[in-house]
Formats: structure tokens, sequence, C-alpha cells
């Protein structure tokens, strides 16, 4: 007998019961680790701009001066999760989560709305949901990443997350895939090879957005060598903002595709 075939029968099955199973018999994995801040605009005070300074990508924005009593605009499909707004807010208006499961199907739930939207965002989980709900083939472009979010694909493989497990998973040709996973802003060098990619996939298809640079474009977005995101080169099903989005987001945005699991963001805000 091998040492790992020894190792595996001794601490047993090493995979997670989620999503399989939610709440205290379902651990994601994800227990103490930071996600996306959560705002609260009624704690902000009137012409503080501390946290719009010390955003990077301008998920925080002022208001123009006519408007400077009223809270900054915020827009999560900019936000690279670094928690400097929840470091340099005085007034606790940014504080830090574990809020993760952030995918949505419009790209204006992930704005900030003072009134929390009621839209049922079903767009990319209603169609073909009968056909793939059991099974689901990916094809991943990286379109000019970092490789963070390339680091927590690779995650979803290892026995912890198991991807195989959920009828889930990866193929070299996009002629066999359901779904186009989409890492970076989409540089100039990979928009060619992205469409190409795209138009040999057989319908139905779908796109998610993977990270915070191919929602928006993140912090290289708009430079000479890149655009700002999928939006405007491939429809986009789902948006999954994070730099990057850990294991357990990835899951949950691909299980939205087949609508076993629902949306949880909705007007910027997370539903609990």
């Amino acid at each position: 007998m091998s040492l790992w075939t020894w190792f595996g029968l001794k601490e047993g099955r090493a995979s997670t019961d989620w999503p399989l199973k939610h709440g205290e018999g379902g651990d994601d994995g994800q227990q103490g680790v930071l996600g996306m801040p959560r705002y609260d605009p009624s704690k902000c005070r009137p012409q503080c701009d501390a946290c719009a300074e010390a955003c990077v990508t301008h998920a925080i924005r002022l208001m123009p001066a006519e408007h400077a009593a009223t809270a900054p605009e915020v827009d999560w499909g900019r936000c690279i999760v670094c928690q400097r707004c929840t470091q340099v807010c005085p007034t606790g208006a940014f504080t830090e989560s574990e809020d993760w499961a952030l995918g949505v199907s419009e790209r204006l739930d992930l704005e900030w709305d003072e009134v929390v939207s009621e839209r049922i965002a079903r767009k990319g989980v209603e169609r073909g949901r009968r056909a793939f709900s059991r099974s689901l083939h990916i094809r991943h472009v990286d379109a000019g990443s970092c490789n963070g979010c390339e680091s927590e694909l690779q995650a979803l493989n290892n026995p912890f997350y198991n991807l195989h497990r959920l009828g889930i998973f990866f193929t070299p040709s996009p002629r066999f895939a359901d779904v186009l996973l989409v890492t970076g802003p989409v540089t100039k060098a990979m928009h060619g090879p992205l469409l190409e990619t795209w138009n040999a996939m057989p319908v139905p298809r779908w796109v998610i957005a993977t990270g915070t640079c191919a929602v928006s474009g993140g912090v290289s977005g708009g430079n000479y060598a890149c655009g700002n995101g999928l939006d405007g080169v491939v429809p986009v099903d789902v948006y999954l903002p994070g730099c990057p989005p850990n294991p357990a987001a990835l899951i949950h945005a691909l299980l939205m595709l087949v609508g076993r699991e629902e949306q949880r963001m909705r007007g910027g805000r997370i539903e609990r």
C-alpha cells in the first residue's frame, strides 16, 4: 500500500460538504477570510473624502460639489478588496466583512443603491437550466490576468473543493465548453483570441467575468495595452468581482448559471 493511500484511509474524506450542505454542516473554507467591505452611507460625514482618496480603482467616488453633503457613490465591480477604505474611514461607514458570494447577473447590482433593488436577476439562471443542472464544462481564458485568479481556479480541483463532485469540469477545447470563464482586463493582444474562443463554443453558451479586472478593468484597465473588462467584447451572464474571488465564490457563480444557487447581492448589498 502506498503512503498516500494509507494517509487517505487514515484521514477519511477531505472534501467539504458545501454547497450541498449549508450552515454549520457545510464548511465553505472561508472562515476568517476578509471579503468585500460593508458600506453604511448613513454613517458618512459630510465633505469627508478619506475613502475616495484611498481607493486606487475609483470604486468609491465623490459626488459633484453641489451634492457635497451626500454619501459617495460605491461600485463593488471596481473594488479589489484591498480594505484601504475600512482602514481610513473615520466614522465606520466602511467596515470589514466576510462577504464573498458576490456573483450577479446584472452589472448594476454591483453598484450601491440606497433603495436596495428588488429585481429578480435571473438572466443567466433560467436559460438552459434543465439541460445543464447536473453537468457543466468550462473553458478558461486568461485575458491578461496577474495569475491571482488562476491560483484560486487551481484550488477548485484540490481535495477540499473537489469541483468534479458537483459535475463541473474544465475542458481544453471551446468546442466542448458550456461556459467561457474569463480572467483579466482583456488586453489588446488577447482580444482576438478571446473572440475566437467565444465563436468556437456551441450554443447555448454562457460567460462569467471572473475577478475585478474582467468586470471593470481593475487597477490596469483602460491603459495603452488593455480595455476595461468584458463588457462590449462578449455578452456577460455573471459578473464576479474580487481580487481574486475565492474558490467558494467561483463555485457559487458557476452554480448560479444552472440554477443551483441564488444571487445574494442586489443593489450593492449582500442579502442575509
